[in-house]
């Protein structure tokens, strides 16, 4: 099996600043995971590093479709005619965003909607990479996770943070399910997995585990 040599380019984007991730490998092949690109600087900004890197786009992916992660979308399926894949729980609040997308003054948004759609376990491959899909809701009721194995990376999206969690107070969205999607999926993977979410910093599992006070695990060490 070939070695993967995984890079992970963080971009933040919007007034909400949401990271999106670019996501390749040494093939040459990567995908785009929760565009919050909304400005045509924002837009230029991802497409001119996808350039300069030479990287061929093959998918689309969100973790969650809250409106600060799902703006871009348009843009990146267009400019790389890709397929669009989610988790089905979250096609409504995807079918929402263009309700409430004024209100928060982003009147250019532009709805496109799914190719297809995701499930626990399943795997996402591009290049010599190969994503395990995690379902991990509670922030929001399909909101999904993307592991590497490999690299020991786990693009999380608005579940755990460093030192902190997701709201649960927007619709579909449930704390003792979200405190169940972190002990269960995610703080069973290895300590050393770095952990990517949709706002700030990264961080690790273990580093979670031992001083993230929402999640408390080392009460029970």
């Amino acid at each position: 099996m070939p070695f993967t040599m995984i890079q992970i380019q963080p971009f933040t984007f919007n007034p909400f600043e949401e990271n999106t991730y670019l996501v390749y490998d040494e093939t040459g092949e990567g995908v785009v995971i929760d565009p919050g690109c909304y400005e045509q600087s924002e837009k230029n900004t991802l497409a001119q590093f996808i350039e300069s890197k030479k990287i061929k786009i093959k998918y689309l992916l969100n973790t969650h479709c809250h409106i600060d992660h799902v703006l871009g979308n348009e843009f990146v399926k267009n400019k790389y005619n890709i397929p669009f894949l989610i988790h089905p729980n979250d096609e409504p609040v995807l079918r929402s965003v263009k309700a409430y997308a004024p209100s928060y003054g982003f009147n250019k948004y532009q709805e496109v909607l799914p190719d297809g759609f995701l499930a626990d376990g399943d795997t996402v491959s591009f290049g010599n990479t190969h994503f395990e899909v995690l379902f991990l809701p509670g922030h929001a009721p399909g909101h999904i996770g993307f592991y590497d194995n490999e690299s020991l990376s786990l693009l999380s999206g608005d579940v755990l943070f460093e030192h902190s969690i997701g709201r649960t107070d927007l619709p579909g969205g449930d704390l003792d399910t979200l405190l169940s999607s972190i002990h269960q999926k995610i703080f069973t993977l290895p300590d050393a997995v770095v952990v990517y979410p949709g706002h700030g910093s990264s961080t690790s599992v273990g580093e979670e585990k031992n001083s993230n006070p929402f999640c408390a695990l080392n009460l029970s060490r």
